[in-house]
């Protein structure tokens, strides 16, 4: 707590003097955005443009993606950070809080209290959203690149592939989550059975026990609550203010080196991210075999490795 309340001060105290420093240095604190703070950690020491990691969700954390992420610390700094209402961030309740944009103007919030002029971005499911509507919104200098990580894009064509992944499975899984959908009972033991089938093939494929990351302890687990009001109460069809969002058309305004990684068996499937990458030349796909969603526990060599490739340089 002592070392989280240093940089804490330390990154206030330098924002109003205007004595934030030259480099980016290893620690943690918060940073004042409109409704709380956010918490944040920097890893790694390495000479290359820092690396910013949007977690996924809505209402997700960035603590179960620490241990591994941190191995790119020897290239360039790591920044994780928790979104407003998350992990180890403020949690206000006010829905009013949980727009698209407000969760944008955190990377800027960020960038100003780490004195970030160049940064690479690396967008993860939701955490890709927020990239795109960044980009394509802010239109933000110093951006050396963009890594879209199985990202939400466009919603209608993330149900269109939950549709198809779906109907891959058995007749008696297809039917239980198509029954139950309509009746909105998502707690039927037989739907969260059918849901658990689909979470095994798409979500995380890799079998075993997790262990819990150290910068987990003390973290609040996910937000439902954000979850909820942003898309919805399952993963397969969006209620929630995201239900219309769609950015496939603005791709091509990104200017910036951009990368789309997938897994295999991803429920952002590969198919879609080819889609994606006709909307901006010179972007790059990458597929991460044997994983689903969860790149960085199923295939973290293969998943890391395509990261550290494709930043070299940057």
């Amino acid at each position: 707590m002592k070392s989280i309340f240093t940089v804490t001060l330390f990154v206030v105290s330098a924002f109003l003097t205007g004595s934030i420093p030259e480099k980016i240095k290893p620690g943690e604190g918060f940073v004042k955005v409109n409704g709380g703070r956010i918490w944040y950690k920097v890893v790694g020491t390495g000479k290359g443009v820092p690396l910013l990691l949007i977690h996924g969700g809505p209402g997700s954390r960035s603590c179960e993606g620490i241990p591994a992420y941190s191995t790119l610390g020897n290239d360039r700094p790591i920044i994780f950070y928790d979104q407003l209402g998350s992990g180890h961030s403020d949690r206000p309740t006010d829905t009013t809080l949980w727009q698209l944009p407000r969760f944008v103007d955190e990377v800027d919030a960020l960038r100003k209290a780490l004195d970030l002029e160049e940064i690479n971005i690396l967008g993860s499911s939701w955490g890709g959203t927020v990239a795109v509507e960044y980009m394509v919104t802010k239109k933000p200098k110093g951006v050396k690149s963009v890594i879209f990580a199985g990202p939400l894009i466009s919603t209608s064509k993330w149900m269109r592939d939950a549709k198809i992944l779906i109907s891959q499975l058995s007749k008696p899984v297809q039917d239980s989550i198509n029954k139950y959908e309509g009746l909105r009972m998502y707690d039927h033991k037989s739907y969260m059975a059918a849901t658990d089938t689909f979470n095994i093939n798409y979500l995380s494929r890799k079998s075993g026990m997790r262990v819990s990351a150290p910068d987990c302890a003390g973290s609040g687990k996910g937000n439902g609550d954000i979850y909820r009001y942003m898309w919805g109460p399952t993963e397969f069809n969006a209620t929630g203010t995201l239900k219309n969002f769609e950015r496939t058309p603005n791709l091509h305004e990104i200017k910036e080196p951009v990368l789309f990684i997938t897994g295999r068996f991803d429920e952002a499937r590969p198919e879609t991210m080819y889609e994606f990458q006709k909307e901006i030349p010179g972007s790059k796909v990458e597929i991460i075999e044997n994983s689903g969603h969860n790149k960085i526990r199923d295939n973290p060599d293969q998943y890391l490795g395509a990261i550290r490739s494709f930043l070299k340089g940057k």
